[in-house]
């Protein structure tokens, strides 16, 4: 039977410390056991992986007999002296500042033209962002129809009189073109329609993201710096701007990570293109390890990218958890 205590209340029996402790114990392990395949699924099939890659790409597995002969640096050299992963090295460089550029710049353009409260804000909202839909596939073989230097964009070009139309992702020519080293260093013409391709895919996102930023920044604000006198570039340049910064760096990580590791919209569109124009590295280690068989090249391929990508994303993460532990 319960004691009574005062005020009519049970009284419950005390749980003894050693039971406390065991039920702590137990409570404190499961959320452990819920993320262990996680974990264990990571580790063998990213890291485990990643670690593979790396060993591989020091060997001699250039046939389709495999040979784990160590190798050195012999893979990396010869990349590094191969005039089509030297383009590609040029063309990422060009494609990556000109994709992440017109990108933001557009899609803080569309933020700010939507955040304007118009007319039918849902419908161009919904417009901007269904490119995102797409995978980079179906994008790839849109355009590629589009800016076809005989179908698409050019018929209407030639119907109202213009003769010397583009050819867009054929052409080899380089702007400015000087030479270094076995390339020419420059701005590739054909490199063009692909950044047209994927800032029509990824400028509703930058949208998105920026239109969410606007809509957090207070309206009394921007109230106040029009009462003091201020205009509206004023009020965009001194406050909006500064507010947004933060969404502008993500943007630039994840856009940079997405251009550094292309391969299906420039696979699908363009392929690499002549005199490799429009070639990239995810391209060139796809046909060198899975239709060259050249496994320790494509190996020493993927590295090359992965050391690039955590260049940019290792010292952004280290910044976030400093920001977050102070």
């Amino acid at each position: 039977m319960n004691a009574a205590g005062t005020g009519g209340e049970t009284l419950r029996p005390t749980m003894p410390p050693e039971r406390k402790a065991r039920r702590r114990k137990r409570v404190n392990i499961v959320p452990i056991l819920m993320v262990l395949p996680s974990l264990v699924a990571i580790a063998i099939f990213v890291y485990g992986f990643i670690g593979w890659s790396g060993y591989v790409s020091f060997t001699d597995w250039n046939t389709l007999a495999r040979n784990l002969d160590f190798a050195g640096w012999k893979n990396y050299l010869f990349l590094f002296q191969d005039f089509r992963f030297q383009s590609d090295l040029r063309n990422t460089f060009v494609f990556t500042v000109l994709f992440i550029a017109v990108t933001i710049s557009f899609g803080l353009l569309l933020a700010v033209l939507v955040d304007r409260k118009i007319r039918a804000e849902s419908f161009f909202r919904n417009i901007f962002i269904f490119p995102m839909a797409l995978s980079f596939i179906v994008t790839g073989v849109v355009w590629q129809w589009i800016l076809n230097p005989s179908t698409g964009v050019n018929l209407i070009l030639k119907a109202i009189g213009i003769t010397d139309v583009p050819k867009w992702y054929v052409s080899t020519d380089i702007i400015p073109g000087f030479r270094f080293g076995q390339i020419e260093l420059g701005l590739p013409v054909a490199l063009i329609a692909v950044v047209i391709a994927t800032v029509w895919q990824l400028s509703g996102f930058a949208m998105a993201m920026y239109l969410a930023g606007l809509r957090g920044i207070p309206e009394e604000w921007k109230e106040a710096a029009r009462v003091d006198g201020a205009g509206e570039w004023t009020i965009f340049r001194r406050i909006l701007l500064p507010q947004l910064r933060p969404i502008t760096v993500s943007l630039i990580i994840m856009l940079t990570h997405i251009s550094l590791k292309i391969f299906d919209l420039i696979y699908a569109m363009t392929g690499p293109g002549a005199m490799f124009v429009t070639d990239m590295p995810g391209v060139y280690m796809f046909e060198t390890t899975f239709r060259g068989n050249h496994y320790a090249q494509g190996a020493a391929i993927s590295m090359v990218m992965l050391v690039l990508i955590s260049l940019l994303i290792v010292p952004y993460l280290l910044s976030s958890m400093r920001k977050e532990e102070a």
